[in-house]
């Protein structure tokens, strides 16, 4: 039997923007639902960010414990169960998944398991059967791996960023194709547990679209550990046999090369969810797989948004987050501010050494010819990553050469994605170097490095 109660807005997903965008929604006394056929929280609370974050902190334990060899002690690694640390990552899903559940619940927003689908403006149906109505339509459908001919995933050998966290048993080797933040991360984790990694990357270096200077420390840091870096090598084809996968590479200098290990972890990019859910009965046509938006995140549709990764901004979830509330925010008649500023959402990758930025980077500062100063401090000289042993990073900061109003900042270093966030709320603050200089910060702190950042840019003015 249909549904005919009329919703003020109606969330199709309940990742970290359906879900934030509902929460919202309730708070500003919206009448509101979030449908989602699979588990609350999206790709990034059961398939991402969450238990890939788990990971990596179990995999720094891990490592820590044949560290104490250099204390004289002996550890036997011999017991370790790789099952163990997969239930461990699944527990902290599971936690955070009914904590959604629990926010939805105290704000009084409905929760409708099944699979959305757009049939006319202001109606969804419900599976294909039920139908709901809304005055409005917030589109929050996400996105899944990109899969490239040839490179088809089986998740046996062939390995999507989901498969990899399903295992519950590692491989003796692993191809990872792909070294932006996902591939990177997870080079980490695999060569921690004592995994051989060969990390692949088409471009020039790891984390292209990070600072060079920065992913040169992190691609550095890698190859001390034992990890393989191929740089500038495009993979061609894929070749199956019984316990191991056989990649063939063109590298820079156009030579051939074949890499084989047990198994292949493709991390191409991903593809938006914006098939199957009913665009076409309204008008909405996709590019290149995106949804066209506009100010507040309005689609050329009335009364119909589109957030997160299925619009061409940057496909993070505090990003996602951000744009559902300034959606549902405009929808209940307030004027937030009408998109993200670019230069202002941060970027994180929690390998270690840690990487986060924000802002201009050098390279497209040379390609638009915008006049910068750079600033660079390396970790060796900041009392607190000298005394814990962490002294591989850099904190690199970009300026106008006149107001020396801050433009970017790229860090990597022990604790990078906390660190990025001072400098990131002086920007948006609208502070100067010489405000940071000033403030006292507690010593020995990693945070001082800021601190004598900001020191070394306002003492030339």
């Amino acid at each position: 039997m249909a549904k005919t109660d009329e919703y003020d807005v109606i969330i199709m997903g309940a990742g970290p923007g359906g879900y934030v965008a509902g929460i919202r929604a309730a708070q500003l006394g919206l009448k509101a639902c979030v449908i989602e056929k699979d588990t609350l929280g999206g790709v990034c609370l059961n398939w991402g960010c969450i238990p890939t974050k788990n990971l990596i902190y179990q995999a720094g334990i891990f490592h820590s414990c044949l560290e104490l060899e250099e204390m004289g002690l002996a550890v036997d690694v011999q017991g370790f169960d790789y099952g163990y640390v997969y239930n461990r990552s699944r527990e902290a899903v599971l936690t955070l998944v009914a904590s959604v559940e629990h926010l939805l619940k105290r704000n009084k927003v409905e929760h409708i398991r099944a699979t959305a689908k757009i049939v006319s403006e202001g109606r969804v149906a419900l599976d294909d059967r039920d139908e709901i109505s809304g005055k409005n339509i917030v589109i929050a459908t996400g996105s899944r791996p990109m899969q490239m001919k040839g490179f088809e995933f089986d998740e046996g050998q062939v390995l999507s960023s989901t498969g990899i966290l399903s295992l519950k048993e590692l491989p003796d080797s692993l191809i990872i194709l792909g070294a932006g933040p996902i591939g990177c991360e997870f080079a980490y984790i695999m060569n921690r547990f004592g995994v051989r990694v060969h990390l692949v990357e088409m471009e020039k270096h790891i984390l292209p679209v990070e600072d060079a200077r920065v992913a040169a420390v992190l691609e550095r840091s890698f190859k001390e550990n034992g990890i393989e870096i191929l740089t500038g090598a495009r993979a061609e084809s894929l070749e199956k046999a019984f316990e191991k996968v056989t990649v063939t590479l063109t590298e820079k200098n156009g030579s051939t090369k074949l890499i084989d290990a047990q198994k292949v972890l493709c991390v191409f990019g991903r593809t938006a969810n914006t098939d199957e859910i009913g665009l076409e009965s309204v008008g909405l046509k996709p590019e290149k797989g995106f949804i066209p938006v506009g100010d507040y995140y309005r689609t050329g549709l009335k009364g119909v948004y589109a957030i997160g990764d299925v619009v061409k901004t940057p496909l993070l979830a505090h990003v996602a987050a951000r744009e559902g509330e300034i959606a549902v925010e405009h929808i209940a008649g307030l004027m937030p501010q009408p998109r993200i500023d670019p230069d202002t959402i941060p970027s994180a990758v929690y390998c270690e050494p840690q990487v986060a930025s924000f802002g201009l980077s050098e390279e497209r500062a040379k390609e638009k010819k915008i006049p910068y100063r750079k600033v660079q401090l390396s970790y060796r000289g900041i009392g607190k990553a000298v005394a814990i042993g962490k002294t591989d990073g850099i904190i690199k900061t970009l300026h106008d050469p006149g107001t020396q109003e801050i433009l970017g900042a790229h860090i990597v270093g022990h604790d990078a994605t906390e660190l990025i966030h001072e400098i990131l709320l002086a920007k948006t603050a609208g502070l100067l170097p010489g405000d940071i200089a000033g403030m006292i910060h507690a010593h020995p702190t990693l945070s001082e490095g800021i601190m004598e950042q900001m020191r070394a840019v306002h003492a030339d003015s």
